[in-house]
C-alpha cells in the first residue's frame, strides 16, 4: 500500500469562484496526470482534505480515475468536527456529496475548531499516514499550502518523504498541452 497526500491552493487563492472556470479544468488535468504516474509506481490511496479548491478537485479527479483503476482508493480527512458548517449551502452540499462518495472519511479531531493547534495536528496526521505528498503550490506565490510545504519539509528531514509540487509553470505547460490536444481534435474532426 502506498499513500499520497494531495493538497494545494484554496479556490479563492487562485481567483476561482465558479466550478466551470477554465482554470479548474487545467488544474484537474495536472492532478490527474500526476496521480496516473504515481498509480504506475504503486500508489493506491489518495488522501486529501475537504478544502474548497485543490483538495475537492482531487477527490473529483480520483473518483473519475477509479473507473479505469478500480483498485484506487480515496480518503477524505477532516481536520476537526463540523468542518465546513460555516460555508454556504451549496458548498456544504458539495462537501457532503464528496464525503459520501469516497472510500473512507473521518475527522482528525472530534472537537469543533477551537485552536490553530488542531490544524498542525491535522498536518502531522496527514504526514504520518502517507508516504509522499503532492502540493499544487508555487512558492513564488505564497498561500495557505505554504504551511503544508513547511511541515512536509520538516517531516522529510527525519523521514523518507518525497514532496512534489505542481507550480504555475507546470500548470501553464499543462494548459498549453491541453489546448493543443483540443485544437488537434477539432482539426481531425473537421
Amino acid at each position: 500500500m502506498s499513500r499520497l497526500w494531495v493538497s494545494g491552493y484554496r479556490s479563492y487563492e487562485l481567483g476561482i469562484f465558479q466550478s466551470k472556470d477554465p482554470k479548474v479544468t487545467i488544474i484537474k488535468e495536472a492532478i490527474k496526470q500526476f496521480i496516473c504516474q504515481r498509480i504506475d509506481d504503486g500508489v493506491d490511496w489518495i488522501i486529501t482534505g475537504p478544502q474548497l479548491g485543490v483538495e475537492q478537485w482531487t477527490i473529483e479527479v480520483t473518483l473519475e480515475l477509479k473507473k479505469d483503476f478500480p483498485e484506487l482508493k480515496v480518503a477524505l480527512m477532516l481536520p476537526f468536527a463540523q468542518f465546513g458548517s460555516q460555508w454556504n449551502e451549496d458548498n456544504q452540499s458539495t462537501l457532503a456529496q464528496l464525503t459520501s462518495a469516497v472510500d473512507f472519511s473521518d475527522q482528525v479531531s472530534d472537537a469543533e475548531y477551537h485552536s490553530p493547534q488542531q490544524l498542525k495536528n491535522y498536518q502531522q496526521f496527514m504526514l504520518a499516514h502517507t508516504d509522499e505528498a503532492l502540493l499544487v503550490y508555487d512558492p513564488e506565490n505564497e498561500g495557505k499550502p505554504g504551511y503544508d510545504l513547511t511541515a512536509a519539509n520538516t517531516y522529510a528531514e527525519q523521514h523518507p518523504y518525497p514532496i512534489s509540487l505542481i507550480d504555475f509553470d507546470q500548470l501553464q505547460e499543462t494548459a498549453d498541452e491541453y489546448f493543443e490536444r483540443q485544437n488537434q481534435r477539432k482539426y481531425e474532426d473537421s
